[in-house]
């Protein structure tokens, strides 16, 4: 399949299925029983989730194949190692822009926190796991941001703040991803005791957090054996 996955297949063919998807759920199934809906809603999101932004940016820009290089992940790091910072940045937007929707269309079509929740989590397996590239992808920290975006905005901005100035000082994109994600759950966490937000909504914090962290374990492992790429490092062969 990723033979084909060209940004010209991909733009001409999957691209406008996907949309008219989307449009054809949010116009029918609103009215539909709450099954039909939740079978329409989710595997779209883990379709949508799929969407390999970094690999087809990348295929576009430069014409590699981004999983040949670098940590051979399809996220924004890698692609900023690869294809620069303004690449970079239209991988960052785009791909959080896919757990926003997953999320978007859960709430408009199904109406329930549970839901967002599933969607949110299918779209970030999709991402980390995507049926156009044989089950690879990134580590999730964009996508999982997106769609707590949606859930919990005022957590989802702590925890992107913190990403910041961690980054910054310490030029490694893991530590400061893994910061911001453990922060905007701490920030969750007590927002929920105050009542603030659904406790489902916690739920997806602890479940993305743990499918992040296994995605980050390499990192993790080179943070701690003082191996691990700062930003800014040129990228090699995995």
């Amino acid at each position: 399949m990723t033979r084909l996955l060209t940004p010209d297949v991909f733009g001409l063919t999957v691209l406008p299925l996907l949309g008219a998807a989307v449009a054809l759920v949010l116009l029918t199934m609103g009215s539909q029983p709450e099954v039909a809906r939740y079978a329409a809603v989710l595997p779209l999101a883990y379709l949508i989730g799929s969407i390999p932004w970094g690999y087809i940016l990348l295929r576009w820009r430069r014409g590699v194949d981004i999983r040949q290089l670098g940590s051979g992940r399809t996220g924004m790091t890698n692609v900023l190692r690869i294809g620069g910072g303004k690449v970079a940045a239209a991988a960052l937007v785009l791909d959080l822009s896919k757990g926003v929707l997953a999320v978007l269309l859960a709430r408009m079509v199904i109406g329930a926190t549970g839901a967002e929740v599933a969607a949110g989590l299918l779209a970030l397996a999709g991402h980390n796991w995507s049926v156009f590239l044989r089950f690879q992808g990134g580590r999730g920290i964009a996508t999982g941001l997106g769609g707590l975006l949606v859930m919990a905005p005022l957590p989802a901005a702590i925890g992107a703040l913190t990403f910041i100035p961690v980054a910054c000082v310490f030029r490694y994109v893991s530590l400061a991803s893994l910061s911001g994600m453990l922060t905007a759950g701490g920030a969750l966490a007590i927002l929920s005791l105050l009542g603030r937000y659904s406790s489902a909504y916690l739920a997806y914090v602890i479940v993305a957090g743990t499918i992040i962290i296994w995605q980050h374990r390499d990192n993790i492992q080179r943070l701690l054996r003082g191996t691990e790429r700062r930003l800014g490092q040129s990228a090699d062969k995995p």
